[in-house]
């Protein structure tokens, strides 16, 4: 890949004017983007990078799709003069198209309200189950993320930065187990006996988390429990759904269905899929200025779901996330500790949090674009189109960089 010098100065100059504009949040290195095709992005110095990112799964076709392009030229086109409008107040026929096909994937007998964001589509998704359960204490786990908005993040306990000194909902907090023999699998069965609850809300595979893996026991008692104490069940998919692990969603590979859902990043916007029995009884329960009214993203976010299915991109999934796990498994040791995912979300665990931060950056200036997550770990989350090739050269890469450091 070609390198100049990292950061180069049109990315410096940049960083340095946002940094004097903004609060300079959660940027991991100084990376300016220009534009990318396939699996790789270019920036403003004409530094070119393989993602492993997929921009935190929201680009699962990567980048300048042909298809995609199209349809963004047609709707920059004069004769869609209205791309944005208010979509709790007008109707379009976006918001359906998309809705028909969001729904043909997803559980029987649901419905879905789109809004704009991954943290909304949670916000809707616990308004759904308190409306019908009452304003009880919900059940999380700890280590998931479901948002940064104050309602999300009552039920987010991923990093305490995300958390100090603001106002939470009531939670009662379980452990998330990543194996069926984990002493505390049946910790919510206690819990339920002596607390009413209006909801559990889980990931089945924590993203900002550190990518853990839940275990199938682990979630398989979560719904029989949530059933027999009659509580709804709220699945987490803004980051592992839409195919990210070969799947359209992380909770197929469990056996169980949620009977509420949130969804967002791929699909481009915001989504709570719930089971029509969550339907409120008056209108107004639920609204969004902008949900279901970004006509270009829903448009785009329909598209993608039909790529995904005319390319086989599920199966690819599988495909190249088993040849990229196979691979990582065969280089732990070095400070590389373990390797867990499902498809192409994968996490990669090192023994200290400055290994792992020498990683990613390390990375970065190699030409591999990578993302922290956990306490000392790596997401691997690279566009559901990538092939054989750049996974092998992914692996070079990282495989080069844990070896550079413990020489």
């Amino acid at each position: 890949m070609d390198m100049t010098k990292i950061p180069g100065p049109k990315a410096a100059r940049i960083v340095k004017e946002f940094k004097n504009l903004s609060y300079n949040s959660t940027f991991t290195y100084p990376l300016v983007i220009k534009t990318g095709w396939g699996c790789r992005i270019e920036d403003v110095d004409g530094n070119k990078f393989l993602d492993f990112t997929s921009n935190i799964g929201s680009c699962p076709l990567g980048y300048s799709h042909p298809e995609i392009l199209e349809i963004i030229k047609d709707y920059c086109s004069t004769k869609n003069g209205v791309h944005k409008m208010a979509g709790q107040d007008f109707y379009c026929e976006e918001h359906i198209r998309i809705g028909k096909r969001l729904l043909s994937i997803s559980k029987k007998n649901s419905k879905v309200f789109f809004i704009n964001s991954g943290a909304e589509a949670v916000e809707n998704a616990i308004k759904l189950a308190y409306k019908k359960m009452g304003p009880l204490p919900g059940v999380s786990c700890k280590g998931d993320f479901h948002g940064r908005t104050l309602g999300a993040l009552s039920f987010t306990m991923s990093k305490k930065v995300q958390k100090t000194n603001f106002p939470e909902l009531p939670v009662k907090r379980i452990k998330f187990c990543t194996a069926d023999s984990d002493p505390q699998i049946n910790q919510l069965e206690s819990l339920l006996r002596e607390h009413k609850v209006a909801f559990i809300l889980t990931e089945t595979i924590q993203g900002e988390g550190g990518l853990n893996v839940a275990s199938k026991l682990f979630i398989q008692n979560i719904r029989k429990l949530a059933d027999k104490f009659k509580v709804p069940l709220i699945f987490d998919e803004v980051q592992s759904g839409m195919g990210r692990t070969g799947k359209w969603w992380a909770y197929e590979h469990y056996g169980v269905e949620p009977d509420i859902m949130s969804v967002a990043k791929a699909l481009q916007v915001g989504a709570t899929v719930y089971d029509k029995e969550y339907e409120p009884d008056e209108s107004g329960v639920l609204s969004s200025t902008w949900g279901g009214g970004d006509r270009i993203d829903m448009a785009v976010g329909t598209k993608i779901i039909e790529i995904i299915v005319k390319d086989g991109l599920l199966s690819n999934s599988q495909r190249i996330g088993n040849i990229l796990l196979k691979n990582f498994v065969d280089i732990i040791g070095k400070g590389l500790i373990d390797v867990r995912g499902i498809g192409l979300m994968i996490g990669l665990e090192f023994d200290t949090k400055t290994v792992r931060d020498y990683v990613v950056n390390r990375l970065f200036k190699k030409g591999l674009l990578a993302l922290p997550a956990g306490i000392k770990s790596i997401r691997i989350m690279p566009p559901l189109i990538i092939n054989e090739e750049e996974a092998a050269k992914g692996v070079s890469l990282i495989c080069d960089t844990i070896n550079r450091y413990h020489k």
